[in-house]
């Protein structure tokens, strides 16, 4: 994020973001190599997030949460963005899934399990994606059938952020196979420990995000109390999932805005130092014509994305608007980044470069959060019903 006061920020803000920012960059990223290496961060770095204040910023102080707003959780995901670290989510722990629990969830599991992700006792993850479904969440195959005090869960997951230290597990089953699309489809809370039947499979090669533990999921005769059903009524899971979606696309978008404001400063500062041909690569005019064309973009992603934001806190975002903002900011950041490697030259494909990491760490943001074909689709359904 640039220093300047954007439209959604007040003073408390923009002390929160010096202190997040700081908090990043000075005990996280240093530590990125490692994960990236090690294909996942180490568990104790979740009671580390808990202890500074940036788990459930947004979630009520009653629940164990800073009491913030959905502000707190941009600036946290801009930060985190900002300064490369990519080896767990934030996003899917306190902004979707605590929210999850929150707008949904009875007030005894609000109780349960908003305290616990609060400090970081418990890591929780999101499992919606299939084998063979992707961001088709009305052909979910898992079920969740009721046997008496208990659900019996069947099934399979795949491309789970945060699975391998998954403490709770927010799955999307179909508890009513006969019914047809996304009706029967609900929200089930699964605690793993001990837990008989649920099984990780093997930490998933990435291209991108290679510190983030991307794991498959295996359901076999898993069995919950009926308690665990997130909120009091089966059925209701699609629902559920479409209230939350915008928020979660928003935040990719947030995220992928600071990561191209953060390009264009890296290429900024490379071609104000790398010479050839015996003058500055600034000083060449195809050069300061592409990074002309970079700001550019970077600025009217920004003034779109706080747009959002300044919606989405006055509870005025729609599912269309949200769609536009993650599939045009995530295509945009991937152009800006691809011109910002070119910049750098050779240099822009060694790893020792951040632009090097920004490259493939971006690619996913046009898929994870429903594709971008599926959200040029909801923008036309929107286009469509005027």
């Amino acid at each position: 994020m640039s220093d300047i006061k954007h439209s959604w920020m007040d003073e408390d803000l923009l002390i929160f973001r010096d202190a997040t920012r700081k908090i990043f960059e000075n005990e996280f990223a240093p530590l990125e190599e490692r994960w990236i290496s090690q294909k996942r961060t180490d568990r104790e770095v979740w009671n580390m997030l808990g202890q500074y204040g940036l788990l459930c910023a947004s979630i009520p102080q009653e629940y164990g949460g800073a009491g913030g707003s959905f502000a707190h959780e941009a600036v946290i995901c801009t930060e985190q963005s900002r300064a490369l670290v990519s080896s767990f989510s934030l996003n899917v722990h306190s902004a979707i899934v605590a929210h999850y629990i929150l707008n949904h969830g009875t007030e005894t599991q609000k109780q349960q399990w908003l305290p616990k992700m609060a400090t970081g006792d418990l890591v929780a993850a999101i499992a919606m994606s299939e084998p063979g479904t992707g961001s088709d969440l009305q052909s979910v195959r898992t079920t969740a059938r009721r046997d008496g005090d208990e659900y019996v869960i069947n099934g399979s997951k795949t491309f789970i952020t945060n699975g391998y230290h998954a403490d709770l597990v927010c799955v999307v089953a179909k508890t009513d196979t006969e019914a047809p699309g996304a009706r029967g489809i609900s929200l089930v809370m699964v605690e793993t420990k001990d837990l008989p039947g649920f099984r990780r499979g093997k930490l998933l090669e990435k291209i991108g995000q290679r510190g983030q533990d991307t794991a498959e999921l295996f359901f076999d005769d898993v069995r919950v109390p009926v308690a665990n059903l997130l909120g009091a009524e089966e059925g209701k899971g699609f629902p559920q999932l479409m209230k939350e979606l915008p928020r979660e696309r928003l935040l990719i978008a947030v995220g992928a805005v600071a990561v191209m404001e953060r390009a264009v400063e890296e290429t900024v500062r490379y071609v104000q130092e790398r010479k050839v041909f015996g003058k500055r690569l600034m000083d060449m005019q195809n050069t300061r014509f592409k990074l002309a064309e970079c700001k550019t973009r970077a600025t009217a992603a920004r003034v779109f994305v706080d747009d959002c934001l300044v919606k989405a806190l006055r509870g005025e975002l729609d599912v269309a608007t949200a769609a536009m903002a993650k599939w045009w900011v995530t295509e945009t950041n991937c152009q800006v980044i691809d011109e910002c490697l070119q910049l750098h030259g050779g240099y822009g494909f060694m790893l020792e470069y951040p632009i090097a990491r920004m490259y493939t760490d971006a690619r996913v943001g046009r898929i994870y959060g429903g594709a971008n074909e599926i959200m040029k689709e909801l923008v036309a359904r929107s286009l469509d019903q005027g």
